[in-house]
């Protein structure tokens, strides 16, 4: 039971005592201790303790049960230290005996398989070895070697770059491991699921899964998971650019991989050390990192790891400025069929930007148009929209450098496609408006035409890591203005929001973000934007956190610029290109609040009853559907046919979250005595198709608390925009009881009145801000914001 739970070395402490109590007086019980100590060893990666334990001393007994095991695990052991002569003869042994005899051990034998082809690069085989002793654990009613064959087959998925199917693997093996408390199934499938996410491009939940892992593997003493956890959390950190974070690291898992002597593990330390100290730009530790790989991989050569080395050199000799040699080490690795898609997106974009450096301009456009349809190519293999939600993160540093080579090659048009090419591509491929392409192909677009439909002025942004952008467009031209980097951005926008929450008025002097983020992003293009215009405004990054509303415009005296123009939010040019008016709203409300608190976390909410009567009253009562206390629960939301409504509104507490945004949820009563039964979730909203010409989420954080490369915000608004809205209203923060019904009487008697939404939302707003009352501030109206999809 120690070993189940995932108590390794007390496990295997014990086991060695037991071997030696029961030597003499009973070798077949000093033979299953010996492969219990061996076992707890093998799952701390301590492979020649497993040879020691397994070693020619091992009784001699005529049980075949006791000797598929002993061989397979020492069939994996050689195969992990790559002794594959010896590997294989071990195999052999044990499967000769698992074809004579129908035994539960049987499934250690395959999963030896399986482990002999993984390190042999034979994925697809390994697969299959793995889905064999499945089906032998199973027949024998074997629920952790269940649960284990389970977690190997995601691995093996991993290994084939099937992450989303990874996911289903490592949750069923999760489900049967729960039931066992079988601690070290738990932390490597915690971890998997974090190298699952972090390949999706999903860092954070990542991070948070990687360090959770970390800390049980030292807790469990399993040494070799630990290293393994360590090193791909600091590929998060790497990828953010704390290099010093992932250098201390790395340094760590390398000393940790020494202590056990893994060669794997300290082999793919080095190269992770090597490729931080290249983008220090300390070439000549990079240099020695490899040079220690070398002997290792030698005795041992792994394709992959050779792969990996070889993109590294690359990376040295280009910046010394060896482009020959530079060139023919990434294509080596582009074109090599053992190429994981992760490394041939490194070695083209690397090309890339070398023929970029080396003024081959043709050549280097050709190369980045190459390298994101390899990324398209890897996008259009994921089944699920959680999985493509965050994906884009994976290619987000080759479409900024592919932009900033557009712009510098005078080609701002074709870098504002390439911009929107990246832009909302899993709501526009759910809302059947964009085909999942395996190419990269920007669709044409004509941004005069766009902004003559939407009779706005569009503003579309780009945060890019050396420099932004911004295209102004208006019916009659597009101009683009360069910006500052997003590091420059970012902390303002960040301060500015905190500002906008807090106590003070935003307009005091003191405060400068809110002048100087309006000086950055709507002053370069004032002259382009008429008096009380429209603006549809296209965000990026933290820009989606930020309510333009409230940027503070200096002249001819400090005031908030909703004063000057009706601001909407629009996920991508693509998207409003496609737009097509709804149908003329024929004025029918479905209305669901007030509910009965689920619990102590979400109280009572004092005026929602109010609200509610006050925007029924802009209804003829047989035009509106109210559900309210008991009856506003999610079931009767999803049973009321919501997509035959003009107007839909919510007034509830709402839950955002960071981690798993289609798990943000409005609060609303109990359907039945379930846990959640009360949580109408973001991924049930999608799967019910809507027309509303308004959505309307009166609840904290409507809006989203996570920000996804190219999606933007994604929470109960984009859940909305992606079911079938055409507008939706939803918060960025926490909103006020006391002023949210009077907002939103406001905004239903502009409707009634024929105002747009985002005119009656804007109406609605400057009513408080020209108040005198505390609700002038914007954290009272500001919050806010209205999204436009269809």
């Amino acid at each position: 039971m120690l070993f189940q739970h995932g108590q390794l070395e007390t496990s295997q402490n014990l086991a060695a005592g037991f071997v030696k109590r029961f030597g003499r007086a009973s070798p077949e019980w000093a033979a299953r201790f010996r492969i219990l100590e061996a076992e707890s060893a093998a799952w701390r990666g301590f492979d020649p303790v497993v040879l020691a334990t397994l070693s020619d001393l091992f009784p001699a007994l005529d049980n075949p049960e006791i000797q598929i095991r002993r061989l397979s695990l020492l069939a994996q052991a050689h195969a992990h230290l790559h002794q594959f002569d010896q590997a294989d003869g071990e195999l052999r042994q044990a499967l000769d005996m698992c074809s004579a005899l129908n035994a539960a051990e049987c499934s250690k034998a395959f999963e030896a398989q399986a482990g002999l082809a993984i390190e042999r690069g034979n994925y697809g085989q390994a697969f299959g070895s793995y889905a064999q002793s499945l089906t032998v654990a199973r027949q024998f009613g074997q629920p952790f070697d269940e649960a284990e064959a389970l977690m190997n087959l995601a691995v093996a998925c991993m290994l084939e770059e099937r992450f989303d199917e990874a996911i289903d693997w490592l949750r069923a093996s999760n489900l049967v491991a729960e039931t066992l408390d079988a601690e070290d199934i738990l932390l490597n499938n915690t971890g998997n699921l974090g190298w699952a996410y972090y390949r999706l491009g999903d860092r954070v939940k990542a991070l948070g899964l990687y360090e959770d892992a970390e800390k049980r593997a030292m807790a469990l003493g399993d040494i070799d998971g630990a290293i393994t956890w360590i090193t791909t959390a600091e590929y998060v950190y790497q990828d953010s650019h704390d290099l010093a974070q992932a250098m201390s690291s790395y340094r760590e898992a390398l000393k940790l991989a020494w202590t056990i002597m893994n060669e794997d593990d300290i082999v793919n330390s080095l190269e992770a050390l090597a490729h931080v100290s290249v983008e220090e730009g300390k070439l000549n530790e990079a240099d020695e990192y490899l040079r220690q790989i070398g002997p290792l991989m030698r005795e041992n050569p792994n394709r992959l790891d050779v792969l990996d080395v070889m993109l590294a050199q690359g990376r040295i000799v280009a910046a010394r400025g060896q482009d020959a040699q530079a060139e023919s080490l990434f294509r080596t690795v582009e074109g090599d069929p053992a190429s994981q898609t992760s490394m041939r997106l490194g070695a083209q974009h690397e090309l890339a930007k070398l023929y970029e450096s080396e003024g081959r301009g043709g050549e280097a456009e050709q190369m980045y148009r190459a390298t994101l349809t390899t990324f398209e190519s890897a996008r259009a293999q994921l089944k699920n929209e959680d999985s493509r939600l965050p994906f884009l993160a994976n290619a987000a540093e080759i479409y900024d450098d592919y932009i900033g080579f557009l712009v510098k090659q005078g080609e701002t048009d074709e870098a504002l496609k390439a911009a929107d090419q990246s832009r909302a591509r899993t709501l526009a491929q759910g809302l059947g408006l964009a085909s999942n392409n395996q190419a990269f192909k920007p669709a044409v677009l004509h941004p005069a035409e766009i902004a003559r439909k939407a009779e706005a002025t569009l503003l579309f942004y780009w945060l890019g890591e050396k420099q932004s952008y911004l295209w102004a467009i208006t019916p009659a031209k597009t101009v683009m203005f360069p910006l500052p980097p997003r590091s420059r951005i970012e902390p303002r926008v960040e301060r500015y929001r905190k500002a906008l929450l807090g106590p003070n008025d935003a307009l005091d002097p003191a405060n400068r973000d809110g002048v100087a983020l309006y000086r950055m992003l709507i002053e370069p293009a004032r002259n382009l934007i008429a008096p009380e215009a429209k603006v549809v405004v296209f965000c990026d990054g933290a820009l989606s956190e930020l309510n333009f509303e409230t940027l503070i415009a200096p002249e001819p005296k400090p005031h908030y610029w909703i004063e000057d123009a009706t601001v909407i939010s629009a996920p991508s040019l693509y998207l409003l290109a496609a737009a097509k008016p709804p149908a003329e709203p024929d004025h029918t409300l479905l209305l669901i609040g007030d509910a009965i608190a689920p619990n102590q976390e979400f109280p009572v909410l004092p005026k929602a009853s109010l609200e509610m009567r006050e925007i029924e009253r802009h209804f003829a009562t047989e035009n509106a559907t109210v559900f309210a206390r008991q009856r506003a629960n999610p079931r009767a939301y999803l049973a009321s046919s919501p997509g035959q409504y003009s107007y839909i509104h919510f007034v509830a507490h709402g839950v955002a979250s960071s981690t798993d945004p289609l798990d943000s949820a409005i609060i609303l009563s109990r359907a039945n005595p379930g846990a959640d039964s009360f949580k109408l979730y973001a991924r049930e909203i999608i799967q019910h198709p809507i027309h509303a010409r308004l959505v309307t989420i009166a609840a904290c954080d409507g809006s989203g608390a996570r920000s996804y490369a190219g999606e933007g915000l994604v929470g109960l608004s984009w859940a909305f925009l992606r079911a079938g809205a055409h507008n939706v209203i939803a918060a960025l923060w926490e909103v006020s009881d006391d002023s949210t019904p009077r907002l939103m009487d406001a905004l239903y008697q502009g409707l009634a009145e024929g105002l747009s939404p985002s005119a009656a939302l804007r109406r609605a707003k400057l009513e408080l801000l020209r108040g005198q009352g505390a609700f002038r501030k914007p954290f009272f109206w500001a919050p806010f914001q209205i999204y436009t999809g269809l």
